[in-house]
C-alpha cells in the first residue's frame, strides 16, 4: 500500500504554460520574423540589458574568453568533453547502416544522415550551465552536423568565459552571446546576421521551452522540456543524509523542480525529511531549493520493490537515482525514465556535468515514449530501395497494382502497371486496371 508522507503539486499543472507565456512568446517570434536583427536587439536590450556591436563573437573575443580561465578550469572542461565525446562516438558506432536483398532482385536499406544545421541553446542567466555546451554542441559534432550555431545569454553583463570556451572546444561554428526567446527565434527563423537552422536543442526557462514548442514543425527540436525532475529510489541500505543531498542537489535548479523520494523504509523516509531540513539551513542555494521542496517535493513509502517499480514507472522521472541493495533489479525492469543512476557511488550531478552520458533528458512524463538527447537525435534514418531485375519489378508491380486498386488509387496503380508492362512482358495490360492474379 503506497503511503504519502509528503505530497507535491500536480505534474500536469507544472507542464501547462500559462496564457501570458504563450502570448509573449508568440509576439516575439512574429516580431523577429518581421524585423530580424532589429527585433532581436530590442529584446536583448529589454530582457538582458545587452546591446553589443555584434551578437556573434569574433575569433579574437573567443580567444580572450579562453584566456580568462585558469589551466585547471580548462583541463576540467576538456576532461568533461572527452567523456561526452567518447560515449557519443560509441553510440554513433552502434548505429549501423543496412542493405539487404529481401527478395531476389529487391534491395532495401537505410542510411543515417546527419542534420545539416543545428542551433544549440546553452542556459546562462541564473546559472552558467557550461555542461550544456558539451551535451549539445559536441554531440552534434560527433553526429556529423555540418553547421552548429551555439548561443548563451550574457552572464552578469558579459559573455561567460567558461561557456564560451566550452562551446568553442566542442566545435561550434558560430557563437552568439544572446539569450531567451530572441536567441531561439534568431536561430530558427533566421535574421540578417544568423542563417536559420534545421533543428533546435538545449534546455531553457519556460519562455525558451514555449518558443521551441511553437517553432516545432518549422524546425525540429530535441525535447519538450519542463522543469528538471529527480526521483530517488532507496531502501534501508542507505541513510537519510545521502538521500537528502541527492534530492536537494536537483531542487536547487528552480522553484518548480519536483524532487521525490520513493522508499520501502518509513524510517529512511523520515530520516531523509529531517536531513533535508538540516541541509536547507546551510545550503547556499536554499532560497530556491526550499521553495521547490516545500511545493513540489514528495516522500512516498511502498511495501516492496515491485510497488516501487510500478510507482517509478508511473512517475516517469527525468533523473532516477537508485540506491537499493540490488539496483540492477530496477535496471532490468524499469521502462519509464530519462536516465538511471545506479548505486550510491554515482549520482545525477555526475551525469549532469562530466561522466559522459547526456544530461538533456525527457520531463513531464515524456520518458514514457522517448529517451534523452543523444547522437542519434541529430541523425535522420533514411531508407532507400533498389530493384535490380525485370522479374522482381514485374512481380512487386503486380501485387502493388492490386493493392492500389483496393484503395481506389488508380494513379498509384498505374505506376505499378507500367512496370509490369515494360519489365513483365504484358503489353496488353489495360491502363488503370489491376493486374490479374496468375493462375
Amino acid at each position: 500500500m503506497i503511503r504519502y508522507l509528503k505530497r507535491g503539486a500536480s505534474a500536469t499543472a507544472l507542464a501547462e504554460a500559462d496564457a501570458k507565456v504563450r502570448s509573449t512568446v508568440e509576439g516575439i517570434l512574429k516580431d523577429v520574423e518581421a524585423n530580424g536583427d532589429a527585433a532581436v536587439r530590442r529584446y536583448s536590450q529589454q530582457f538582458d540589458q545587452w546591446d553589443p556591436a555584434d551578437f556573434t563573437l569574433s575569433q579574437a573575443a573567443i580567444e580572450a574568453a579562453v584566456k580568462q580561465l585558469s589551466p585547471r578550469e580548462l583541463e576540467d572542461i576538456r576532461f568533461a568533453q572527452d567523456q561526452v565525446r567518447r560515449f557519443a562516438q560509441i553510440q554513433r558506432d552502434s548505429m549501423k547502416e543496412v542493405e539487404v536483398e529481401t527478395l531476389p532482385g529487391v534491395v532495401l536499406g537505410h542510411k543515417h544522415v546527419p542534420v545539416n544545421n543545428v542551433g544549440c541553446y546553452i542556459p546562462g542567466g541564473k546559472y552558467p550551465l557550461i555542461a550544456s555546451a558539451h551535451m549539445s554542441v559536441l554531440t552534434a559534432k560527433v553526429a556529423g552536423v555540418k553547421r552548429i550555431v551555439a548561443t548563451a545569454p550574457p552572464y552578469q553583463g558579459a559573455p561567460h568565459p567558461a561557456i564560451v570556451a566550452a562551446m568553442h572546444f566542442a566545435g561550434a561554428d558560430q557563437i552568439l552571446v544572446l539569450g531567451g526567446v530572441q536567441a531561439v527565434a534568431a536561430m530558427a527563423i533566421g535574421t540578417e546576421s544568423v542563417k536559420p537552422v534545421d533543428m533546435l536543442v538545449g534546455p531553457g526557462n519556460m519562455f525558451v521551452a514555449e518558443a521551441k514548442r511553437q517553432l516545432f514543425g518549422r524546425v525540429g527540436i530535441d525535447l519538450f522540456a519542463g522543469p528538471t525532475e529527480t526521483l530517488v529510489i532507496a531502501d534501508d541500505s542507505v541513510d537519510g543524509e545521502i538521500c537528502a543531498v541527492d534530492l536537494l542537489g536537483q531542487a536547487e535548479h528552480g522553484p518548480t523542480t519536483p524532487a521525490v523520494l520513493l522508499t520501502t523504509s518509513e524510517k529512511l523516509a523520515r530520516d531523509t525529511m529531517a536531513a533535508v531540513e538540516r541541509q536547507l539551513e546551510r545550503l547556499p542555494t536554499a532560497g530556491i531549493a526550499r521553495q521547490a521542496w516545500a511545493v513540489h517535493g514528495e516522500v512516498i513509502v511502498c511495501d516492496g520493490d515491485e510497488e516501487m517499480l510500478a510507482e517509478a514507472d508511473r512517475i516517469a522521472s527525468e533523473h532516477v537515482q537508485v540506491m537499493t541493495r540490488d539496483p540492477d533489479w530496477f535496471l532490468q525492469r524499469m521502462t519509464n525514465y530519462g536516465a538511471l543512476f545506479l548505486g550510491p557511488r554515482t549520482n545525477v550531478s555526475f551525469g549532469d556535468k562530466c561522466i559522459g552520458t547526456n544530461h538533456t533528458l525527457p520531463t513531464n512524463k515524456a520518458a514514457r515514449y522517448t529517451g534523452g538527447l543523444w547522437v542519434g537525435k541529430f541523425m535522420k534514418t533514411c531508407t532507400y530501395q533498389r530493384v535490380t531485375t525485370d522479374a522482381a519489378s514485374a512481380a512487386i508491380g503486380a501485387v502493388c497494382s492490386r493493392l492500389c486498386h483496393m484503395e481506389n488509387f488508380a494513379g498509384h496503380g498505374e505506376q505499378a502497371n507500367i512496370r509490369v508492362r515494360r519489365y513483365g512482358q504484358q503489353p496488353d495490360l489495360p491502363w488503370y486496371q489491376p493486374v490479374p492474379a496468375q493462375g
